[in-house]
């Protein structure tokens, strides 16, 4: 199944819901000038269609395999990454100071959404090592920042991130790697599960940053800090030295992604692996929240991406699928893209896929704001705003994916459930996003417990005063609705964590799906009306008028009926496990 990149809804979104002008300009954010920008977007369209995408069914079928200590990509992997390099893609969002491009994170989420699309296996190593920048960029030293920094923007290097360990899961705190200082520089010991990238054929050098616990630290979370620990020892001249302590164990054999390497590494089996501290002791997880809420985005994309994939999979099957006499057609012989039910579900992908779209790049721009405003107080805003986005993002973005991606599934029947149409590998790929960086309810529990937490609710209230606003003019069918249920779910929640902190968590999931499907109501009528107004392709206008009204009806009533879910929290609080 070939794969096009949907470049005019992405420009579009980009234009008209997301403000790429006025992104354009934000002091650091000039070269995205929008012939610049189309571009970029056309040229990545082109290497995700002919060199990514012919390889999503070979890295499922290959795997990567570890052999004899050293880990092998499936065959074309290692190729494609090299042009990837070749063509300066990494460097993207990144200031120019080291190498960067200097294009707003918007744009560079866009792209990234094409990689995972056309391939999600072979896209998830850039996806980490461009976290590992961002977070270096934010808290490494100026020593730390020249020496990783350029090779790593450029993609020459890859980055980690080294949380998971068997015992701990996702209590962080619980870790157990240790980190023994020596001189200048740390020996770690301890092992590290579910390192996505972990080792490769693709770069010589792998920047592993590792969470690691020295002797006298406190306990729990507030004990961990935070290490670059290399694959290779790096000469003061730039050059890679010898080989340090880090072995890979294994690879996991997961039910998706077969092409990406998760790894199991075992650091210092030979005296301690070398690691460099970054920033302070027992500051490590907020370090690492750098990396992790980039990655959070990102895999929010990745529901994204995955969601247009199997959605122009269904598509193309439906449209040349001959099977039975649809309902009121006049004569049989016609694809079953006619059937009423059919149209539902193809419908539903689309409109799901464009408002998770929409989301996800909407909250791309705020971070833009949030770093290059010229106003210190928007940029407090756009950054209270961005944080409250990241979880709805990751969540309910990367559940769209799932069931999208299930739908598409359905879509092919039969033939769906059997592995050579590539529909299936879709929702065995997918199905991991909702689960790594956090799992989604995870994410539910921060934006409640964190997000609505530490503010009182003032971000989210914002929020909905704008969606409230808008949906007077819109006119959008059941957004006013929406709208209210989520600033009654959101008051009940504020009242109840003071309370009932455990009544308030257990409703926070079916907030969070609230909350997300009321956006991309809102981001879908916002841009029906500004494809009308804009003077778009009557045909693309059209497109927009249908999806975003199918969404109105069809999916904006669920926001209503999720407020008694929220409401009734304290039901599940109260459950005794035993009874389950």
């Amino acid at each position: 199944m070939t794969y096009t990149a949907p470049v005019a809804d992405m420009r579009f979104t980009l234009r008209a819901l997301v403000g790429l002008e006025d992104l354009a300009r934000l002091p650091g954010c000039e070269n995205a000038a929008p012939d610049v920008v189309d571009a970029v977007l056309d040229e990545a369209a082109k290497f995700a269609g002919a060199v990514l995408a012919p390889l999503n069914v070979v890295g499922d079928t290959q795997r990567s395999v570890l052999e004899n200590g050293v880990v092998r990509t499936p065959e074309g992997f290692k190729e494609a990454y090299a042009k990837y390099v070749e063509g300066g893609w990494n460097a993207l969002p990144f200031a120019p100071e080291h190498g960067g491009q200097g294009l707003p994170w918007a744009v560079a989420l866009a792209v990234a959404e094409m990689w995972n699309s056309a391939n999600m296996g072979w896209a998830l190593c850039p996806l980490l090592n461009i976290g590992a920048v961002e977070l270096l960029e934010a808290h490494g030293s100026p020593a730390q920042k020249a020496t990783y920094l350029p090779k790593m923007i450029s993609g020459e290097w890859t980055g980690t991130m080294n949380l998971t360990e068997p015992q701990a899961g996702s209590d962080v705190g619980a870790l157990r790697t240790r980190a023994v200082r020596e001189g200048d520089h740390y020996r770690i010991t301890g092992q590290k599960i579910f390192i996505t990238y972990g080792d490769h054929d693709w770069t010589r050098q792998i920047v592993h940053m590792v969470l690691a616990r020295t002797p006298d630290a406190p306990a729990g979370s507030k004990g961990i800090s935070l290490f670059i620990v290399p694959k290779y020892l790096v000469n003061p001249d730039g050059s890679l030295g010898q080989r340090n302590d880090i072995r890979t164990v294994s690879l996991e054999h997961k039910l998706g992604i077969h092409a990406s390497p998760t790894c199991v590494l075992a650091y210092g089996d030979n005296g301690g692996a070398i690691g460099f501290l970054v920033g302070e002791e027992n500051r490590g997880l907020e370090y690492m929240f750098t990396m992790m809420n980039n990655a959070r985005l990102n895999v929010g994309l990745q529901g994204v991406a995955i969601a247009e994939r199997a959605y122009q999979q269904a598509r193309e099957y439906a449209r040349t699928r001959i099977q039975g006499k649809p309902v009121g057609a006049a004569a049989s012989g016609l694809p079953i893209a006619h059937h009423p039910d059919v149209k539902r579900m193809l419908l539903g992908m689309r409109s799901r896929t464009e408002a998770a779209r929409a989301l996800a790049y909407y909250a791309a721009a705020a971070i833009d704001r949030a770093r290059h405003h010229p106003d210190a107080g928007e940029r407090r805003r756009q950054q209270s705003l961005a944080d409250l986005l990241i979880p709805i993002v990751k969540a309910w973005c990367t559940d769209t994916g799932v069931d999208v991606a299930s739908e598409g599934i359905q879509i092919h029947g039969g033939m769906g459930f059997i592995e050579e149409t590539g529909a299936a590998q879709h929702y065995r790929d997918a199905r991991i996003l909702p689960i790594y960086e956090g799992t989604n309810g995870i994410q539910a529990n921060d934006l409640v417990a964190r997000k609505l937490g530490r503010d009182g609710g003032a971000a989210a209230r914002e929020l909905l005063a704008l969606l409230r606003k808008d949906a007077a003019w819109l006119g959008a069918p059941g957004l006013a609705d929406a709208v209210e249920a989520a600033e009654a779910a959101t008051a009940h929640l504020v009242a109840t964590l003071a309370e009932n902190p455990a009544a308030a968590l257990a409703g926070a999931v079916p907030y969070l799906h609230l909350l997300g499907t009321t956006l991309g109501g809102w981001l879908l009528a916002r841009g029906a009306a500004a494809a009308e107004a804009g003077g778009a392709d009557p045909r693309f206008a059209a497109a927009k008028r249908l999806t975003a009204r199918f969404f109105a009806e069809q999916y904006l009533p669920a926001a209503a009926a999720l407020v008694s879910a929220v409401r009734n929290g304290a039901t599940v609080a109260a459950l005794d496990p035993e009874l389950l």
